[in-house]
């Protein structure tokens, strides 16, 4: 699949919301400042963290497949976060691509050694993903813990 990681737009944060079906998904995904239901517009603002960056996915056709941000975490390292694939591309390595593009990307403008990440112990696909990745790796100084 050929995909580009890029800033997104007001159709992506349409199609994004649309991944989101109920509260639950939506508290496991963003966290507790977004509240659901939502509109598709106020996205960029709820999803807006102080030196956070935001990416989608595209695919060949320009479609967000995937979205991520990254923020500065603890003691200089870099926080990923906030990772949801659309569910048409879940299963096909869109999340792997999402996740090496934007531990790239994070770590090339903040010049971060350290990457973090959370992750739902329940989330299977994602914590594999994560580990073939080598972010368990200790030579990238990775830190991922889980949540409850």
């Amino acid at each position: 699949m050929q995909t580009t990681l890029r800033t997104p737009e007001k159709a992506d944060y349409e199609a994004i919301a649309a991944w989101i079906s109920d509260k639950k998904a939506c508290s496991r995904w963003a966290g507790p400042s977004v509240p659901f239901p939502f509109a598709a517009t106020d996205l960029p603002e709820l999803l807006a963290i102080q030196g956070g960056s935001s990416y989608c996915l595209s695919d060949s056709d320009n479609r967000c497949v995937g979205f991520g941000q990254f923020w500065p975490g603890k003691q200089g390292a870099v926080h990923i976060g906030r990772i949801i694939i659309s569910p048409e591309a879940r299963g096909k390595g869109t999340g792997r691509l999402l996740c090496e593009k934007l531990i790239a990307q994070a770590r090339q403008s903040t010049g971060a050694s350290t990457v973090t990440l959370r992750v739902y112990r329940d989330i299977m696909p994602l914590v594999l993903c994560i580990q073939a990745l080598a972010f368990l790796s200790s030579s990238q100084n990775p830190q991922m813990t889980y949540c409850s």
